[in-house]
């Protein structure tokens, strides 16, 4: 295979089924192909693939690569790795995007540190641009940028990898936007022999049970979320945010810095290291809108801001502000939504 120049989108599988996360970034992956005048490429790795195809054409992908074997599944680190590096090597795409997934987590790294390539984990946003050196005024002509909160969410960094290839990103689920291209796309299917990209001696690991625990909070598809943040002050005032959320049919939410207090569970983080969300109403009841929050729930298409200070950042960009305590404002809000909703 000569060398494609394309963007691939690692596309992960479990239980017959691609990945949201990994459907997500096709649909990113299209505009970003489309903008660099180039194929977007799917590679699919496990077993029983017959139909895999037809999840990921009407995304947009163009050719899907299937690596099928009954030793790759379930996800073990060396065999993917080894599969992703020695293909990358043949077919030296530009781009590659991946989940942050615990998946993704694993693999991405081994793939670019053995490929000198670089990554950029936790992405919010990626975009096709021009750089230009500072030092050597050497410019480069459609780079990926790779755009994410840094230091602490005081910056947002736009990261660009001017020499390396391919360009390696990882981005969290919910973060892109889902969206079929053309439900009649279609993909050209490779098969590629397992055995010609992975040694019998990457299969050190054989998995003799596996569990996975399925969520069971899901926050991610419910149109209501009500959310706390440090400044609900305490678990017991949490306990106002559940009594709204069961009064709307909604989701409790939270601030990393109201999980990390011990507010609420993990589970229910909103944000760059939590989940991403895009409810019809979002209700950020003691959250002052750091950088990190923000990226997690800014798309929501409704927001109302409940903070007792007028100038918190997230004021800016809530559609309504009511400003006061939640012990005063929350009752409030349930006692009048009952009174109208009957």
């Amino acid at each position: 295979m000569a060398d494609n120049n394309n963007l691939i989108v690692y596309c992960e599988y479990e239980d017959g089924k691609v990945a949201d996360v990994s459907l997500e970034l096709l649909t990113k992956g299209r505009h970003l192909a489309d903008r660099l005048g180039v194929k977007l490429e799917a590679i699919v790795i496990g077993d029983n693939l017959k139909d895999i195809e037809n999840q990921v054409a009407p995304y947009g992908a163009d050719v899907v690569y299937k690596v099928e074997d009954a030793r790759l599944y379930p996800y073990t680190s060396n065999p993917h790795a080894a599969v992703l590096i020695n293909l990358f090597k043949e077919i030296k795409p530009q781009v590659c995007l991946m989940g942050a997934t615990c998946i993704g987590r694993d693999l991405g790294p081994r793939v670019s540190s053995s490929l000198h390539s670089g990554l950029t984990a936790d992405c919010t946003s990626l975009e096709i641009g021009d750089h230009t050196d500072p030092k050597t005024g050497k410019e480069y002509k459609d780079l990926l940028y790779q755009i994410r909160p840094a230091f602490g969410g005081n910056i947002v960094a736009t990261i660009v990898n001017p020499e390396c290839r391919p360009q390696m990103a990882t981005v969290r689920e919910g973060v892109m936007k889902k969206e079929i291209f053309d439900a009649n796309h279609k993909a050209e299917v490779i098969d590629l022999d397992a055995k010609k990209y992975v040694a019998d001696t990457d299969f050190v690991v054989e998995i003799i049970d596996r569990h996975i625990e399925k969520s069971k909070i899901n926050i991610k598809n419910s149109p209501i979320i009500v959310a706390g943040g440090y400044g609900v002050g305490s678990k017991e005032n949490f306990g106002l945010l559940y009594d709204l959320a069961n009064t709307l049919g909604a989701e409790v939410g939270a601030s990393r810095a109201a999980v990390d207090a011990g507010f609420c569970e993990h589970e229910r983080q909103i944000g760059q290291t939590g989940v991403t969300v895009r409810p019809k109403l979002y209700i950020a009841c003691g959250i002052s809108g750091q950088i990190q929050h923000i990226a997690g729930m800014q798309e929501s298409s409704i927001i109302i801001s409940v903070n007792n200070d007028p100038n918190a950042p997230i004021n800016t960009i809530a559609d309504y502000v009511i400003t006061g305590n939640i012990e005063d404002v929350l009752p409030k809000l349930i006692k009048y939504y009952k009174k109208n909703s009957k």
